[in-house]
């Protein structure tokens, strides 16, 4: 049941996906409804399984790789479908929900070889502190998503724009204004929650003595980025253009970073 809901909402994404595409193919315009419904949809299916996880391993699942993917494109998805729904858009679609369908396929074919086994997190308020350090975290790094999203969108509309090519995706994308400003709440929200995320870890290592080197490596480097970017903005009031290429880059090593950071964790059982 838990691997049919996480497929199920696999194809809600790839869905979301297709339709957010519709405007590439013939002159019409976006699909928010059908795209915000079928976000929807896979996120409703996906909390069923994160459901069905909670009752099985008698916790929230987050720790152990299967559950970190999982959380990881619910996390994405629900972010995904409130801007989507806030500013009555598609565009971002293209780009977002792909990666959510990716991390949820992976933890969907963990669950069908039953490789997708929460490990337990510890009791009481120690466990409480670990649950938030992985929430926020993966709320951070789902709004870097985002913002990195946001930038390649916008790189890709100003270079047709330069061309003198208005073709599909002035149809489909929004202007680039609200993709710069979408870039730039995103990159003040993403390095907001990594600070918190970062912290509680720094907090819990100190307070019980758990530390694995990469998987702490891969954090700090994550919130570096993230920093680097929000003080870009805010400090350094980059260009829209710099912000972009800033934004898309450094998410592109943040997930090059996790992989490695993933083949080198000496224990298993964390949110990596």
């Amino acid at each position: 049941m838990l691997a049919t809901a996480l497929l199920c909402a696999v194809l809600c994404y790839a869905g979301a996906a297709a339709l957010a595409a519709t405007p590439f193919a013939r002159p019409v315009g976006p699909p928010v409804r059908g795209v915000v419904f079928a976000l929807l949809a896979g996120v409703l299916l996906h909390a069923l399984a994160l459901a069905l996880g909670t009752q099985a391993a008698g916790q929230l699942p987050v720790a152990g790789l299967g559950p970190a993917l999982s959380f990881a494109g619910l996390t994405l998805a629900a972010t995904l479908l409130a801007v989507e729904a806030l500013a009555r858009d598609v565009s971002l679609t293209l780009v977002a929900a792909p990666l959510a369908a990716i991390a949820t396929a992976v933890a969907a074919a963990l669950a069908s070889r039953d490789l997708v086994v929460a490990s337990p997190l510890p009791e009481g308020a120690r466990g409480a502190w670990l649950a938030a350090h992985i929430t926020l975290s993966f709320l951070g790094i789902a709004a870097f998503g985002t913002t990195a999203a946001a930038g390649a969108m916008y790189l890709v509309e100003r270079r047709e724009l330069k061309s003198r090519r208005f073709g599909p995706v002035f149809r489909a994308f929004p202007p680039l204004d609200t993709l710069d400003r979408l870039n730039h709440v995103g990159a003040i929200a993403a390095w907001i929650t990594l600070s918190a995320g970062v912290a509680l870890a720094v907090g819990y290592s100190m307070r019980y003595g758990a530390t694995d080197m990469p998987q702490m490596v891969w954090g700090v480097g994550a919130w570096l980025a993230s920093t680097a970017l929000a003080l870009g903005r805010l400090l350094g009031r980059w260009q829209a253009r710099r912000a972009a290429v800033v934004a898309s880059v450094a998410f592109a090593l943040v997930l090059a970073s996790y992989v490695a950071a993933r083949v080198l964790a000496a224990r298993q059982g964390q949110f990596l």
